[in-house]
């Protein structure tokens, strides 16, 4: 009897001398590599400049990976991984237009932020929970005869929607700034949606690589809110006169290249910078006589605005303050905070010196639309 047949397996290929070479040499490259990082990290760690666990630990932090983040986002930071970040960064960029994660491209020369677009998980009763928020600060500074007046900054994806091409913002998203206000005066919280003021505007409302508006926007935004302001009955204080200067034509880098991680490439590879004519805004020097101020008020209470603005970057871009002092005809104290989010700049101003000392008759609250549905993580602190 024949016996039946059986299928070999096929040989394994035999590596060229060539390849087991670089076999190996790729091996101990990445194998050094993970090594510095890890060196980098523990280098980090060991200088304490890493936080574990935020002052304020909450449990939907704790539950939905936020201190976990925060810590792999603070070991980022360490050399070799930043750097190693960079050359990704600008290697995608350069070859495949890649943007990354955090910046989205829309139409040519046109810069986005993803989170504007991003739907948050418990959207609604995140928003709910700061509305209660913003009614609890009102009513805390209407017992010290204070006024609150809330700004709601639209989204430039909003705005400035003809200049996505490609990019979709959610559906989902088109009620989520009107419906936020509207809450807020149900319950009798001053609030104003700027979205009228901007979508006329369209793209020439907002820079083109920067998250924040132009000056164009920023000038719309302040009348709308200085508008408001005359109509809850409050006059800005000490009146003054302002002049304006527009300088020579810039060159202003956008924040949304550096998220993309490629500020550090030569300009000439960057997304195309846009040039910017910025405008200087200033009191007018008082006269001596007629209309001077009064020496004995000079360094007292009488002499200091009555009006502060809290909010975010948006209140210290493209000349929003200035413009805002120029159209209400008196000087602010600008307490706004870059990167400040919901409530960054609030906690910064009723812990300083400023408010308790010497309370002002109004604040306006500056709020980008994108803040209103994330996680409401900064609990506002009044101090002692």
């Amino acid at each position: 009897m024949t016996a039946p047949m059986t299928s070999l397996a096929p040989a394994p290929a035999q590596l060229c001398e060539r390849t087991a070479r670089i076999s190996k040499l790729s091996g101990v490259v990445f194998v050094t590599f993970l090594a510095l990082g890890f060196a980098s990290c523990v280098w980090l760690l060991a200088s304490g400049k890493v936080e574990f666990l935020p002052p304020k630990l909450t449990r939907q932090a704790a539950l939905e990976g936020d201190i976990t983040h925060k810590i792999a986002k603070q070991l980022s930071q360490a050399t070799l991984p930043e750097q190693a970040a960079d050359l990704e960064r600008g290697a995608s960029w350069l070859v495949l237009h890649d943007t990354g994660p955090r910046v989205r491209s829309g139409c040519p020369g046109w810069l986005f932020l993803t989170d504007e677009m991003r739907i948050n998980r418990h959207a609604l009763a995140n928003a709910d929970t700061k509305a209660g928020v913003v009614r609890d600060i009102q009513q805390r500074l209407a017992k010290r005869g204070i006024k609150l007046l809330v700004a709601v900054v639209p989204d430039k994806s909003r705005i400035a929607h003809a200049q996505l091409c490609d990019l979709r913002r959610p559906a989902i998203l088109q009620d989520r700034a009107v419906a936020w206000i509207e809450d807020l005066k149900k319950v009798g919280v001053a609030a104003v949606d700027l979205t009228p003021n901007l979508q006329p505007l369209g793209a020439d409302a907002f820079l083109r690589t920067d998250t924040h508006w132009s000056e164009t926007g920023a000038a719309a935004a302040a009348k709308a809110v200085a508008t408001q302001v005359q109509s809850m009955g409050i006059s800005a204080t000490p009146h003054k006169d302002f002049e304006v200067k527009v300088q020579d034509p810039a060159r202003r880098p956008g924040d949304l290249v550096r998220l993309a991680g490629l500020e550090w490439l030569p300009v000439t590879l960057q997304p195309a910078p846009e040039t910017v004519a910025a405008t200087q805004i200033s009191e007018k020097v008082a006269e001596a006589q007629n209309g001077g101020d009064n020496l004995d008020d000079l360094f007292g209470d009488d002499n200091l605005p009555n009006v502060a603005l809290i909010g975010t970057s948006f209140s210290r871009n493209s000349n929003f303050a200035g413009f805002l002092q120029q159209a209400m005809g008196a000087p602010i104290g600008n307490f706004a905070k870059d990167g400040g989010e919901f409530s960054g700049g609030a906690n910064g101003y009723f812990n300083n010196p400023a408010f308790k000392q010497t309370p002002p008759k109004l604040i306006i609250w500056e709020i980008p639309e994108r803040d209103l549905q994330t996680p409401y993580s900064e609990v506002i602190d009044w101090g002692k």
